[in-house]
């Protein structure tokens, strides 16, 4: 059996705004066209009775063209959402993007609509290195963690 992870999913309230913020402060890529879908064989398999959708697929950075995507959603009709956000809410927890810097990125982040939930720490995990992070959130409240290891990436190529 042959198994591939592919995207992570936001609702968004507004969409283009959604992807907008990431497009800007994140540097993801919009995957054209967008999506603009509904009818019997959605719903059915949504579980969302008259479903109907639109949105896009940005592709996250420093990965290339086969890079996971966020699939940016918002449906005609949909439900309200709890808030405020919360890092310990059970659920979708949060998107992390490791940087180069810390707070650069954090600044870009605030600049395009988001919010802080914690501060920029550092602190040294035996046996793995000195993580520098913070907790934020998109426009929408969708929590976001921006992370760096000792100034030096730990997955590969890092976009700041």
């Amino acid at each position: 059996m042959n198994i591939r992870y592919v995207h992570t999913n936001i609702v968004a309230k507004d969409w283009q705004c959604i992807a907008d913020f990431y497009e800007n402060a994140l540097n993801c890529t919009r995957l054209e066209p967008s999506l603009d879908i509904g009818g019997k064989w959605l719903a059915d398999g949504t579980g969302v009775t008259d479903a109907k959708l639109t949105g896009i697929h940005l592709r996250f950075p420093g990965y290339g063209d086969t890079a996971p995507t966020l699939e940016i959603f918002q449906y005609v009709e949909q439900l309200d959402r709890p808030e405020p956000s919360a890092a310990n809410r059970p659920g979708f927890g949060h998107l992390a993007f490791e940087v180069s810097d810390v707070e650069a990125v954090r600044s870009q982040i605030l600049a395009h609509g988001g919010k802080d939930l914690g501060v920029p720490v550092s602190n040294k995990l035996e046996g793995h290195g000195t993580i520098t992070f913070t907790y934020m959130t998109d426009p929408e409240g969708n929590v976001i963690e921006l992370q760096s290891w000792d100034g030096v990436s730990r997955y590969g190529a890092v976009d700041a």
